[in-house]
């Protein structure tokens, strides 16, 4: 679960890390109301949505003054961000956050973040934070040092003080930056982080440490320890996704669009991301994201295949489907025959089965009429797919 910048930063907060002063609105109005009640010298208007490289793309603006604020804020909400993390669809901007703008800073980088390769948390710290870091450090691979932390009866461990003479510090200000970097191991282990980055990390001339950025992303799996955090997914999820992601929640299917060709309905969400990378690999490109959940009936699959169909973009329809579990595999092809039976649209239909109830489901489709290309295998299914997306014939 990944938190917007504003949530992330009141948690740092809590943690004793310094942030800026700074307030979330939803309008233009209400943005100049929080200028006024800051009153700054310069502020800094910017859109929350989750993902990074907002400054890059205009979703950071500096202002000078509460009206300019709320000029600023009124050209952000409401707008469509795209940037280098959100994918070509973008996000649109429902809420800007106007805080205290740091400007005349050094600007450092410090992360924790869950190393899956090694299965351990790692330490990250960086002397040259700010734009385009990830850029940066693949072309630098001594740009971002990193240290394996250690976890004992829920104290973290490691060479915080190292770290922060890496990064360029020395007395005091390295005492605060190791300080810092402590709190913000704590921190990770306590909410069951899988990441949590500051970037910029300002060092101000006074010797002050300020988090001007934070992404936060937090283990769902562990969300049943976090019963306040917990509360905050449903929200999330809401704000982030459009009407047909939500109408497919309904219908118990986790559905996202694409912009590809090729239209999928898969059983588990595993499945479904070997799936896209089963259609990327014999060259074409997903038209969608399609989970469907063990509770889904008929009907429910019935409604995720008449999204599909209404997708325009979409040429080809795989489903892949493995009745390993709860969902039987003739639930699925009665929806599907529930689907084309009413659709205005027919595209090509692909289908690979197996599992529970595999062969009755195989029955249901040639008894229900529907025109469609039996494989034995997945890989077989994708480039099947693929091809007659592209105009192929079979």
């Amino acid at each position: 679960m990944h938190l917007y910048e504003f949530q992330a930063k009141e948690l740092l907060a809590r943690s004793g890390i310094a942030v800026p002063r700074g307030k979330v609105v939803d309008s233009g109005s209400a943005a100049e109301a929080a200028a006024r009640e800051l009153g700054c010298r310069r502020f800094a208007v910017k859109a929350q949505i989750l993902g990074g490289d907002r400054a890059a793309h205009g979703g950071v603006v500096l202002a000078s003054s509460p009206a300019e604020v709320r000029a600023a804020a009124e050209a952000l909400i409401g707008r469509r961000l795209v940037t280098s993390q959100t994918g070509p669809r973008g996000s649109v901007v429902k809420l800007v956050y106007v805080e205290e703008a740091i400007e005349d800073a050094r600007h450092l980088y410090a992360a924790v973040a869950l190393d899956r390769a090694i299965g351990r948390i790692v330490l990250l710290a960086s002397d040259r934070g700010g734009d385009d870091i990830e850029q940066r450090a693949a072309r630098d691979h001594a740009l971002i040092r990193r240290a394996v932390l250690t976890i004992a009866s829920s104290t973290v461990s490691g060479d915080f003080d190292g770290m922060a003479r890496h990064i360029g510090l020395a007395g005091a200000a390295a005492e605060t930056a190791a300080n810092l970097l402590r709190a913000l191991a704590d921190t990770f282990v306590r909410l069951d982080a899988l990441v949590l980055e500051v970037n910029p990390l300002a060092l101000e001339a006074d010797g002050r440490l300020t988090a001007l950025d934070a992404k936060l992303a937090i283990d769902d799996n562990a969300l049943h320890r976090q019963p306040g955090l917990a509360q905050l997914r449903d929200y999330l999820e809401g704000e982030e996704r459009g009407p047909a992601e939500q109408e497919a929640q309904r219908h118990h299917i986790n559905y996202l669009r694409m912009e590809g060709s090729v239209g999928m309905v898969v059983n588990g969400a595993g499945l479904a991301l070997a799936t896209l990378d089963l259609i990327c690999d014999a060259g074409g490109t997903p038209a969608n994201f399609m989970d469907i959940r063990t509770t889904a009936t008929s009907l429910d699959i019935a409604h995720g295949l008449r999204m599909i169909l209404a997708n325009r973009n979409a040429r080809s329809v795989l489903v892949n489907i493995h009745g390993g579990g709860m969902q039987r595999c003739d639930t699925v092809a009665e929806g599907i025959g529930i689907a084309m039976r009413k659709a205005e649209r027919r595209l090509p239909l692909v289908i690979c089965m197996a599992g529970n109830n595999a062969d009755f489901a195989r029955t249901v489709l040639a008894n229900t009429g529907v025109r469609h290309i039996a494989c034995k295998d997945a890989w077989e299914a994708a480039q099947t797919a693929v091809r007659l997306a592209a105009g192929e014939a079979h």
